[in-house]
């Protein structure tokens, strides 16, 4: 009896000494520059910015033949994944994610991301979806209401969210925050919501600093520029200042009772990175759902605010008729 307790001790110690089993992740959407980037950090050890714990061993294509920076990057990056990393492309989503236990949905065409999403959920394996999420605030809601259905861990998020700049402001000691402004480039693409494409990223960091509760959005717009000013419940005031034509930049300035703090610092891929290991290690989304929607409520209400001539947008009656309750 006391051998075998100590066989069981010795046994118990030798598998703890043993390291985790890395998680193997499924790249689906190989068609923006997201995908080597994410790979590199995750799969080589010699990186600076090295995120342990994941790797990435399989893929599948996609690709939008109706946008040129979609369709005519996929070859490039797909030869790259395979010949410098190893990984195994797939030819449809279902059969990929029987060999991996997350997914990367990486492609670049917001609106692909509905369906391609549905195998995954149905496959039950977490998943990251990149920016942006879908190509309606529609769409975006449904495929929440697929996640919870599905019982399948899933977020979505820009890396803005943790650089550490944004942070910066974010945690600082400003006193009560009554107003924000963010800025950065907002490029359009005609088949998305025209901030969906690129001014996602100005927009995240406005909400990193605000947190949720915008009540109402207007907008207005020239071919150089395009200006949201979000009120939110307790009277505090966000503004988004996407510049679409000029020399561009980020940056977002906090104004409290106690300090204006403007950050002054960027960032890179590696802290959503490091989250997003840590998401799929436990299942728990580091961003509400709640949170994105009515991010991308935002964004998507600015648009129908410069249809109406500035009128501005209930955002929880947005919500509500594209199938989201608040």
């Amino acid at each position: 009896m006391i051998f075998l307790s100590r066989l069981l001790l010795l046994l118990i110690a030798s598998a703890a000494a043993l390291p985790a089993q890395k998680i193997r992740i499924g790249l689906i959407g190989l068609d923006t520059s997201h995908v080597i980037a994410f790979t590199s950090l995750l799969n080589e050890e010699q990186n600076p910015s090295h995120i342990p714990g994941a790797t990435v061993t399989a893929a599948y294509r996609g690709g939008s033949l109706d946008i040129p920076s979609s369709i005519n990057r996929v070859s490039g990056f797909t030869k790259t994944l395979t010949e410098k990393y190893g990984v195994r492309i797939y030819d449809n989503i279902p059969d990929m994610c029987k060999q991996v236990d997350a997914i990367l949905l990486t492609s670049l065409d917001g609106r692909t991301h509905l369906e391609q999403v549905k195998p995954v959920l149905a496959a039950g394996k977490p998943v990251f979806i990149d920016k942006p999420l879908a190509g309606s605030l529609k769409e975006a809601v449904k495929i929440f209401q697929l996640a919870k259905k599905a019982g399948v861990p899933c977020f979505s998020s820009s890396s803005l969210r943790w650089h550490t700049g944004v942070m910066e402001v974010a945690n600082a000691d400003a006193g009560d925050i009554r107003s924000v402004i963010s800025y950065g480039p907002a490029l359009s693409e005609p088949h998305h919501p025209s901030l969906f494409w690129y001014g996602i990223h100005a927009t995240e960091s406005l909400f990193t600093v605000m947190g949720p509760g915008c009540q109402s959005v207007v907008a207005t717009e020239t071919k150089n520029t395009i200006v949201v000013t979000g009120k939110w419940k307790d009277d505090r005031i966000g503004i988004l200042h996407g510049i679409r034509n000029g020399k561009t930049s980020f940056k977002v300035t906090a104004f409290g009772t106690k300090a204006i703090v403007e950050q002054a610092s960027g960032g890179n891929y590696a802290p959503m990175l490091r989250e997003i290991v840590k998401f799929f290690q436990t299942g728990k989304p580091p961003v509400r759902a709640d949170t994105t929607l009515e991010l991308y409520a935002f964004m998507e209400a600015a648009d129908e605010s410069i249809r109406r001539g500035g009128t501005p947008i209930s955002l929880p009656e947005y919500l509500r008729n594209n199938g989201w309750p608040r």
